[in-house]
């Protein structure tokens, strides 16, 4: 480029004019530049106050040295913009002469070339300096507000920043929602079916959806929960009924009495706080059961986190889906097509037992408890009565029979003071003395106790009544056999709470061949249960030797917890909670692990003008780890009732010094659709501003009521 003074021109002011020109080395920049029927030039010249002269690759611009500075830069930051592969526009000449006249930091050119994604020859890229502003804020924040008039791209380009992220990895699926707040969220007086009712609402989020993805991927990612598109109405509900169990550091307590601090388990065992709870009135509720007997209840929007056979098979992760997706699909053929995580390890607040765990274990197999008489043992092991016997210090395991071992106090003998068998106090303090076969149980101080004791006290009954199962070709199961229904429950919750799964069946006495005692048949008296077994590899079920050999050479397996099926249950009072474990798990009934709140998600609220405080709150509350937020809305176009204060409008106040919240402002000069609406939200802004000001100048002339300070009577 050259600049060279010219006299003998000036300006209506006197000022010097000058000429400055521009070789264009590139015929196709020159052509670009020009535009169609040369419609870029004219543009160009009615921009500049300079004259702009183009012949062959040279363009002159005549006038003063200012005028031709903004020129020069004008066609410098056209040109930089073609050489970044942008086809020039009439629209993005005028903004990029919009950015110069307001001498922005940043670069016309470097704000619309900003690729956010490209697809089919399409780009997504921001085009106002105001969207290149909200973009980069999205990457910098957690949680954004896009507020401003419509046509400012605000859902648009939110949507594109979280396609981006889904495909980089960066989160795991995308939900979008807005409120259908025109029908008052009574769906149910629409006619037609569910997404007749809601698909108007969401017809906005969809359209952009086919402009960013494959049409052909989208039912796809929406089936397996990778993409979820709902009203708000269906993102409240996560919930479990009021009476539903959550296992505590203390055992279970019902999710309705639970608080914000409390903790309960997490799906890694250990402790973590209640950060929220959230009631969600009357809802239809569903009973989940798994394949091992498990269940429990929850909403139609409950969310689960599940993997399927070809996620496994493939090495993808889980996914999240809501009851209802479920609802139809949970076997493909034979084989169930939703896997559950299982809880690892419980660990409960330690408690101290007045027995070794494994000892009282190995009594409840083959004790006699009756405290009738001095308390004996019975087994063929030499191994268990040797094990028994060091376990119980101050007692001597006598051996009575080739089966049979008195326990008698090591000191004990005749005459003296008489005092109580030292195994007899602890079966009276643990309320065990006079329990028989049909009656024992494991007491509750051992059962809500930390994993080592409660895996002694497993190994201990397994040792006794269990024993591995092996099978060609298959991998070794646990089998375990009682004729006491409530020992049968307290084992399956030690089987749960060590990350195991167990299914149970019963052999009724009625009917079966009796068995022999001494060569004599003995009728069975007391129902059997039957409990198969699968623990982690990392759990020993056996210290027995023999049995541990055999356990190890067949190999463990692993446990697995299906979704079996999944049937309405009636309406219930429900409640929402959220818990500050990093994958939101919490561990609910029968020790099935769910959540409710949404991690590694992009969520984009949209239409957020039209929610209620309340409603604004419930969703900011559902972010989860690596998730990110963003909520649009245009706080003019408020469609509440009457009386009914925006949640958008409030929310600034309330949020406005939370680190990592950002609210970004778009104006008319961020329109991006036909030039009018620019023009249009201008001439409403203006026209509800003299509308104010007109209303508070009414309210000032009424006679006796003075601006200054309405004391009546008095006048300016």
């Amino acid at each position: 480029m050259t600049g060279t003074p010219n006299p003998s021109s000036a300006g209506s002011d006197g000022a010097a004019r000058v000429q400055t020109k521009i070789s264009v080395s590139d015929p196709k920049i020159m052509v670009n530049l020009l535009g169609a029927k040369d419609e870029i030039l004219r543009l160009i010249e009615r921009t500049l106050a300079s004259d702009v002269h183009v012949r062959g690759n040279e363009i002159t611009i005549t006038g003063d040295p200012a005028e031709n500075a903004t020129a020069e830069r004008l066609f410098s930051e056209l040109i930089e913009l073609i050489e970044r592969g942008e086809t020039l526009s009439v629209d993005s000449v005028r903004r990029t002469a919009a950015m110069l006249e307001d001498a922005t930091a940043e670069r016309p050119a470097e704000v619309l070339t900003l690729n956010i994604l490209s697809r089919r020859g399409k780009t997504i890229r921001p085009k106002t300096l105001g969207q290149k502003r909200y973009v980069d804020a999205i990457d910098e924040n957690t949680i954004v507000f896009g507020i401003g008039p419509a046509g400012t791209g605000k859902t648009y380009l939110a949507m594109a920043k979280a396609v981006q992220a889904l495909t980089a990895k960066q989160v795991s699926r995308i939900i979008l929602t807005r409120p259908a707040v025109e029908a008052g969220e009574r769906l149910g007086f629409l006619p037609g079916t569910l997404n007749e009712k809601i698909d108007p609402y969401l017809r906005p989020l969809y359209d952009a959806l086919h402009d960013m993805l494959d049409p052909e991927s989208i039912p796809r990612l929406m089936a397996a929960g990778t993409i979820e598109v709902a009203p708000l109405a269906y993102m409240r509900g996560r919930a479990q009924p009021l009476t539903a169990n959550v296992l505590t550091p203390d055992g279970w307590r019902q999710i309705g009495e639970l608080q914000v601090g409390d903790l309960v388990v997490g799906s890694d065992g250990l402790p973590t706080p209640v950060l929220g709870v959230f009631p969600q009135g009357k809802k239809q509720v569903y009973r989940v059961t798994t394949q091992d007997g498990a269940s429990t209840l929850a909403c139609g929007e409950h969310l689960w986190t599940v993997r399927t056979v070809d996620d496994r098979s493939h090495g993808r992760p889980a996914r999240v889906l809501q009851t209802q997706d479920m609802i139809g699909k949970l076997r493909r053929g034979a084989v169930h097509r939703y896997q559950l995580p299982l809880v690892d390890a419980v660990e409960f607040v330690p408690q101290d037992v007045p027995m070794d765990p494994y000892a009282l274990g190995l009594l409840l197999g083959d004790g006699c408890l009756t405290t009738a008489t001095t308390p004996s043992f019975a087994t063929n092991d030499p191994e268990l009565a040797e094990a028994l016997d060091a376990a119980l210090p101050g007692i001597t395991l006598s051996r009575k029979t080739e089966v049979d071992y008195i326990l008698r106090r090591s000191e004990g003998g005749r005459g003296g003071v008489i005092t109580a068998n030292p195994v007899t106090a602890v079966l009276r303090e643990l309320e065990l003395a006079g329990t028989r076969s049909d009656t024992k149980f494991v007491p509750e101080r051992y059962l809500m106790n930390s994993a080592a004791v409660r895996l002694a006290m497993l190994q201990g009954l397994l040792d006794n009544d269990g024993g591995p199962v092996t099978q060609a070709g298959r991998t070794c199961r646990v089998q375990y056999t009682t004729c006491s229904e409530r020992l049968r429950d307290d084992v399956i919750f030690l089987v749960r709470s060590l990350g195991g799964t167990v299914t149970w069946r019963a052999r009724p006495a009625a009917g079966r061949k009796p068995g022999l005692a001494k060569g004599r048949p003995v009728e069975y008296r007391h129902d059997a249960y039957v409990l198969e077994i699968r623990l982690p590899e990392t759990v020993e079920p056996f210290r027995l030797e023999r049995k541990r050999e055999t356990y190890a050479l067949a190999g463990s397996g692993r446990p697995m917890r299906f979704i079996h099926s999944i049937e309405p249950e009636g309406e219930t009072e429900t409640v929402c909670i959220q818990v500050a474990a990093e994958d939101s798990l919490y561990v609910t009934d029968d020790l099935i692990v769910t959540h409710n709140t949404l991690n590694d998600a992009f969520i984009i609220l949209d239409e957020a003008q039209n929610t209620t405080p309340e409603q604004m709150k419930m969703f900011l509350t559902r972010l989860g780890f690596g998730a990110k937020i963003v909520v649009t809305g245009d706080v003019t176009q408020v469609d509440l009732p009457g009386g009914t204060t925006s949640g958008l409008k409030i929310v600034r106040e309330i949020l406005q010094n939370v680190e990592d919240v950002h609210f970004a402002e778009l104006s008319s000069s961020d329109v991006v659709r036909h030039r009018l609406v620019a023009e249009i939200v201008d001439a409403y802004a203006r026209y509800d501003a003299d509308q104010e000001q007109a209303a508070t100048q009414s309210v000032h002339a009424v006679p006796g009521r003075a601006a200054s300070g309405g004391r009546p009577g008095r006048r300016r």
